[in-house]
């Protein structure tokens, strides 16, 4: 994915957010594989708090970065339902993104259409409700290495 990302980014200078706390580990990952000029800040909009299903997204930080004008790199750990990395985009387009792209750990394949899709994707993983590697069960497990499916 990296490689992916730098043929398409290596000369945009992008600003790298990462949706915490998801992307935590996959960020960690990722970025010192990107060897190439880029800025570095996160955002934090859930819609799952401490339970298993979405509700309303909550943006609790927005970026500090100005978006303003630039290509904006959106991590994040897994495209479920799609709702709220779509929100996030359309947030971030609104405040002045030149170009919004997307990067997923895991895009579940849930067997409809979802509002958005990765530009870059790890892995896809079966319609399983998932955790470890930066993704959560109600708050726990996120340090896990490896994934699991409950």
């Amino acid at each position: 994915m990296a490689d992916e990302i730098a043929a398409r980014l290596a000369d945009a200078n992008p600003l790298v957010l990462a949706v915490t706390g998801g992307a935590v580990v996959f960020a960690g990952q990722l970025l010192p594989q990107l060897a190439f000029p880029l800025d570095f800040d996160y955002l934090h909009a859930s819609r799952y708090g401490d339970v298993t299903t979405g509700g309303e997204l909550a943006w609790r930080v927005e970026p500090r970065a100005d978006v303003g004008g630039r290509v904006v790199l959106v991590v994040d750990d897994i495209l479920d339902e799609g709702l709220t990395l779509a929100e996030i985009k359309r947030r971030l387009l609104a405040l002045g993104a030149g170009e919004v792209l997307t990067a997923v750990f895991a895009d579940k394949e849930i067997g409809r259409d979802k509002p958005i899709r990765a530009d870059f994707v790890g892995v896809k993983l079966p319609n399983r409700f998932v955790f470890g590697f930066g993704m959560d069960y109600e708050e726990h497990g996120r340090s896990l290495f490896g994934i699991y499916a409950a």
